[in-house]
Formats: structure tokens, C-alpha cells, sequence
């Protein structure tokens, strides 16, 4: 189970790759549930140029790991990896990475479902958006969608 808040670009591929293969439950798992949160260049029908995403790091860092222990109390998971990135983000770069590794589909499936919503509408993140119009902070959506 792991965790990160990275300042820089990475290749989520890669780092799913590499944590598989330094993983003690290589043998056991039946399923990998992922999903890659990309930064896209629009956002309320404006042109958005980057996003910069501030945090408290010692908060930030807790809640990831507490979501990853609530996910192991609720499903049977063999692993999770978090990474989700803080700073400056430019359009086409990965924002966060969720990986499930389980036994068997349903578990990584439906944990990785509810770690994206839990991170998307309740972690300690703050956005800001850079337009074409100018800056604007986001505020948090919490109606589920």
C-alpha cells in the first residue's frame, strides 16, 4: 500500500508497472482495477491553460493514507497505489493515478470506483485554473457526478 504527492510529471503506466513488479502479491492477483486522472484544457466552456493544485502536505498526505486503509477495511485488496499531483498542471498531464490489485475483478473494481470519488470530491486539495480569461479559483463538487 503506498501513497505520493508529487510536484512533477510522471508516467503513470510506468509507475503501475514498477510497483507490480517490486509487489509481494505478484503471485496472488487476479485483477488491476486503474484509473488515470489527466489534465484536459477546458473546463465551464472556457479555454483552461494549466491548473495549479495547492495542499497542505502533512494533511494531504494522512487523508491518502487513510483512504487507502478504509479501502482495505472495505473491500478484499491485495495492494492500492495513490499518486496525485500538487503544483503547477499543464493540459495532457496526469493529475492522479489509482491502481487496485485484488484477488478477484469485483474488489479492485469497486474499490477503485470509490477511492476516484472519494479523492475527486472530499481530499484536501485546493484548484486554482489559469484561462484564457483569466484566473479563478474551483470550487469543489460534491453532488457526485
Amino acid at each position: 500500500m503506498a501513497s505520493y504527492i508529487l510536484e512533477q510529471p510522471f508516467n503513470p503506466w510506468l509507475a503501475i508497472s514498477d510497483h507490480q513488479q517490486s509487489a509481494t502479491f505478484a503471485q496472488q492477483f487476479g485483477a488491476t482495477a486503474t484509473f488515470i486522472g489527466t489534465m484536459r484544457d477546458f473546463n465551464d466552456n472556457a479555454d483552461v491553460t494549466a491548473m495549479t493544485l495547492e495542499h497542505y502536505p502533512a494533511m494531504t498526505q494522512h487523508y491518502l493514507d487513510k483512504l487507502i486503509d478504509e479501502a482495505k477495511t472495505q473491500w478484499d485488496l491485495l495492494d492500492v497505489l495513490i499518486m496525485h499531483r500538487v503544483g503547477e498542471i499543464k493540459p495532457t498531464e496526469p493529475i492522479m493515478l489509482i491502481a487496485c490489485w485484488s484477488a478477484h475483478r469485483r474488489a479492485s473494481l469497486d474499490a477503485c470506483s470509490w477511492l476516484i470519488e472519494e479523492l475527486k470530491h472530499r481530499a484536501p486539495f485546493w484548484k486554482k485554473e489559469s484561462r484564457t480569461d483569466g484566473e479563478r479559483w474551483v470550487e469543489k463538487n460534491t453532488d457526485g457526478l
